[in-house]
This record gives C-alpha cells, structure tokens and sequence, in this order.
C-alpha cells in the first residue's frame, strides 16, 4: 500500500542533518570553480609586467586592463543573479563556467591593448554572478548554523586560485610568455565546467520557494537524506520563509530590517573590494617599484593572501557564533598597521613584515563579508541578495585599480599608498558593527520537519 503524501519542511529537514555525502560532493564542485575565478583574478597582476613589456602599456593602460574586467564582472553580476532567481542556479552556474573558461583561454589571442580590454570585459561578464550563485545553492542545503562557515570553505578555494598564480607564472611566462598562463587557466577552468554539467544540483529551497517541479524535489531530498523517501505526491514547504513566486525586483531588498541592512552592507563590500583589489592588482607592481625583486613582488603578494584564507579560516566558526560582529575584528586591526606603514619610516624587512600582516587582516576580512553576503535573504531572493552586494561591491573593485594608477602617478611617495588604504579598513569596521545590530534585534523562525497529511 502507497503510503500517505506528507507535508515535509525543507528547512527543517536540511537544519536538523549534519552534513552528508551530498554537501561534501557539492562543495568540492564549487571550490574548484572558485580555484580558477581566484586564478583568473589574481594572473592578470603577475602577468602584468610581461603584458607591459610585449603590448607597451603604461600605468593607465594598465589599471584600465584591470578594472575592465571588474566592470563586467559587476554588470554580469547583476544580470546573472536575476538569471539565476528565475530559472535557477544549476543552468545559470554551469553556462557561465564554460564562458568563462572559453574567454580566459581566448585572451591568450589578445595581440593588442583594445583586444585585451574587449576580451577580459567579456570574461568578467561572464564570470560575476558565479560566485554568490555558488554561495547561494551551498547555503540552502546546510544548516543555518553553518552557512558562515560553508561560504568561508568554498572561498578558500578562491584564496588557492590566487596564491598559485604567482607561482604558475613564474613556472609558465618565462617559456610560454603571458598567453600561456591564460590558456592554461581556461583549460583547468573547462574540466571543472565539465564536472559541474555533470554533477551540480538544483537548489531545493529555490524550487519549493517557487513551488516548482516536486519531482526533482523528491528525487534530490532522496539524495540528501536516503531514508526520507520522498515522492512526488509530498507537499514541500519552507518553514522558515514565505513561498514567492513573484519575479524578483529591486525594492525586496529593502523590505522590512534590510532598508538598513543591505546599503550598510552593499558599502561595507565597496570598501573591503577597493582595498583588497587595490592589493590584489598593483601589489606586485607597488614592491617593484619600492625596489623589491620581480620575484620577492610575487611571493610576497602570495603569501599576503595565502594568510589572508587563514585567517578567514580562523574567523568562520565565530562568525557562526557571534555573527557579523566577528566580521568587524579583523578591519579593524588591519586599520592602524596601514597607517603605520604609510607614514613611518622604517627598515625594508619591517615594511615586508608589516604589509603582509596587514594586508592578510584586509583579505581575511574579504572573506568575512563574504561569509555573511547572502545569509540575509530569502531563498527566492537570496541569489539577487548575494548577487547585487557583490556587483555593488565591484564598485570598490573598480576603483581599486583606478585609485592605484592615479597614486602612484601622482608623484607622492609610494609608501603612502598604504595610508590612503587604511580608510577602507575604517569604514568596513562601522558598516559590519551596524549590520550586526540590525541583525541582533531578529528572532529565529522555530519550524517543524515532517508532518503527515491523510490520505485522500
């Protein structure tokens, strides 16, 4: 006999599970995604000076070539997470990896400064909704007492990507020049679209938020949990949130506590984002210039960033206990060193030491906005949540190169470069302390998991 249909709570059942099989299988797929957007994102400035040298592009080229990408990688942003809100994650995820895998390669082509700049604004367009995509479809299936640390796992993989692209490039370009190290990007990042085609699920938050498709509902939670035995006859509800099946439009960001909520986050994002790009594109050039080896540039630039995933490593579990607040320690540590580096004469060893002190406190607080970007949303809205945070976010991101360029042709000392960047620390640390009131005055939904329903 056919047992009763049943009301079961997707909220409640993935909040009550520990993780299983299927939310390791779904987190290898997207670390290794976000190994390459870290790659990608990080070769451009170790490849930098060989682009300089072969293509004759001065500091404003330059700083063009590095912000082209993050103004498509903002507009992209925005367009696929509506994208991803409406048809889902899984299509919307897979078709913009192998764009992007497609376009990496092809910048190899670029034979001119007008190519470059075409070809890595189309590879940011590609790559911008991506990565909160990834964060959305791993936040609704753990609990919401890990969803921090999850997004913090899945970055580190992002932390990877960019440490091994000095090395890489110092292996790769002296043999193959700068268009090897693009194209070996763009095949690394193909076999991961390959596997994410091959294995990435849909979101079953986003599914029952739309009251869509309970087949493949069923079929998925049988997956999560082995002995749910679900079908398709089964009602699946979310306990925690209301069902939408409304099309998405801008003002739901603003409903409710997030009026206050989403500009204190969107403009705590623009800050980390100017400060961790500004790091990230011109840091290896801003060591040259200050007299370092082309070599010490690169390792010191890696090991800034490799200690930037470990300290968001370290800071992911607080964040699941004590919230945004955990978020604010690290800016605003990262503030006073910068300001001691920018205007303290000093030895060469103590400024190496300090500026990888402080610029890993910028990339670990990176990863603590991260962490908290798309925990405030509902299921139906949360890709456009994590989505527009991190496109807005690519305003900083913009500016970080631009403002680098115009220092460091303004004639002032370098050195003060550090200074100018520890006002992004400062204004990240009271954004994320104001999220964390807004957030402390919420009450927790108490839901139930499975309910049966008679028979009719």
């Amino acid at each position: 006999m056919a047992s009763a249909p049943r009301t079961i709570d997707i909220a409640g059942l993935i909040n009550g599970r520990k993780l299983g099989p299927f939310n390791y299988k779904l987190i290898i797929l997207s670390w290794f995604i976000t190994v390459f957007d870290g790659f990608d994102m990080q070769m451009i400035s170790f490849t930098a000076p060989y682009m300089r040298d072969e293509l004759h592009l001065d500091k404003a080229m330059l700083g063009n070539v590095f912000s082209v990408a993050l103004v498509g990688a903002m507009i992209g942003g925005f367009v696929l997470s509506y994208i991803g809100d409406r048809i889902g994650r899984r299509a919307t995820i897979v078709c913009s990896a192998f764009a992007f895998a497609l376009l990496t390669a092809a910048t190899a082509l670029a034979q001119s400064y007008e190519a470059l700049l075409v070809l890595r604004f189309l590879d940011g367009l590609a790559i911008g909704g991506m990565l909160p995509l990834a964060w959305a479809l791993n936040i609704e299936y753990v609990p919401a007492r890990m969803r921090a640390s999850i997004v913090t796992v899945i970055m580190m993989g992002y932390s990877l990507g960019a440490a091994i692209a000095a090395p890489i490039t110092i292996w790769l370009a002296p043999a193959h020049g700068w268009e090897g190290v693009f194209v070996f990007g763009g095949g690394c990042t193909l076999l991961c679209a390959i596997g994410l085609a091959l294995w990435l699920p849909e979101s079953v938050r986003f599914l029952a938020s739309k009251q869509r498709d309970p087949e493949t509902i069923a079929k998925i939670l049988n997956k999560v949990d082995p002995g749910l035995a679900a079908t398709p006859l089964d009602r699946f509800t979310l306990g925690d949130e209301r069902v939408d099946k409304e099309n998405f439009t801008l003002g739901k960001l603003f409903e409710g506590d997030l009026k206050w909520l989403t500009p204190l986050l969107w403009l705590a994002y623009i800050a980390s984002s100017l400060a961790v790009y500004f790091k990230a594109m011109w840091g290896p050039l801003v060591y040259e210039y200050l007299d370092f080896a082309r070599d010490t540039a690169a390792w010191v630039s890696s090991l800034s960033g490799l200690l930037g995933a470990a300290l968001g490593l370290l800071l992911m579990r607080f964040t699941d206990r004590f919230g945004p607040y955990a978020v604010a320690v690290y800016p605003a540590i990262g503030f006073p060193i910068l300001l001691c580096i920018g205007f303290v004469p000093m030895s060469n060893n103590s400024f190496l030491i300090l500026s990888i002190i402080s610029t890993s406190f910028v990339g670990g607080a990176h990863f603590g906005i991260h962490s908290i970007a798309g925990l405030f949303y509902g299921s139906a809205i949360r890709a456009n949540g994590a989505g527009w945070a991190t496109s807005i976010a690519k305003i900083g991101a913009i500016l970080g190169p631009v403002v680098g360029a115009m220092v460091l042709s303004s004639g002032m000392p370098i050195v003060r470069s550090f200074a100018i960047l520890a006002l992004c620390p400062a204004v990240f640390t009271l954004c994320v302390v104001g999220v964390g009131m807004i957030v402390g005055r919420r009450k927790p939904a108490v839901v139930p998991t499975v309910d049966p329903l008679p028979a009719e």
